[in-house]
């Protein structure tokens, strides 16, 4: 049965060396909310996975710049300027993944699928670093594994009671796929929780049965 708990409350489900899927894009869809509370509670040595961090000072990218974070997995992070300097230094350990394949690579992780085979990054520094060539039915592929974190940090427009949510336009993006791919996930929640059974079954993006804790924003 999904918690509705103080922001507080909520954010301890998060500990120390966790790996952390946060929606957004471009920080649409992240839970600002919540990554006060990160920043204020201190949970440091951070696994991060998100589409792009956005920058130091919106999204999950102000993890990274409160040293809470010793590895991120982007698909692009090129509006956080610091964060070069920071892998050269070796003070963060950064993993590009092109964009779909995050997605499918969460997707994976969510549905207890072994990885993903794709040709997206053949020949690349994807390749060189991170993922493994195989030959397949004629063709060569790139392997590369699922992903799945301890804890989802998602940010909803409405819910009701039960967890179910809904997302308002772009604000969807990888929050519902990482929703699958997670021990806990925990919600901001952008309007006031509805009673049970006020949103209409066909309106629910993310059923209430994946979801672990809700906190109003």
């Amino acid at each position: 049965m999904v918690q509705i708990l103080n922001l507080e409350e909520a954010v301890r489900h998060i500990k120390d060396g966790d790996i952390v899927l946060g929606g957004g894009f471009y920080a649409n869809g992240t839970p600002e909310r919540i990554i006060d509370e990160m920043i204020k509670q201190g949970q440091k040595d951070l696994t991060i996975v998100n589409n792009d961090g956005n920058t130091t000072e919106k999204g999950m990218g102000r993890l990274v710049a409160a040293g809470l974070v010793k590895k991120c997995i982007f698909s692009w992070c090129g509006r956080m300027t610091c964060l070069p300097q920071m892998v050269d230094e070796g003070k963060i350990e950064l993993e590009l993944c092109p964009q779909g394949s995050l997605a499918e690579r969460i997707r994976a992780g969510g549905f207890g699928l072994g990885g993903i085979l794709t040709p997206v990054g053949l020949g690349t520094m994807v390749e060189a670093k991170w993922g493994e060539r195989t030959h397949l039915n004629g063709q060569d592929w790139l392997y590369q594994s699922p992903i799945r974190g301890n804890v989802a940090i998602i940010e909803a427009d409405r819910a009701d009671e039960e967890g179910n949510l809904v997302f308002n336009l772009t604000q969807r993006n990888f929050n519902q796929i990482m929703c699958y791919a997670a021990d806990v996930v925990l919600v901001q929640v952008n309007n006031p929780i509805e009673p049970a059974g006020s949103i209409h079954p066909q309106e629910v993006h993310v059923p209430g049965i994946l979801v672990d804790v809700m906190v109003q924003a």
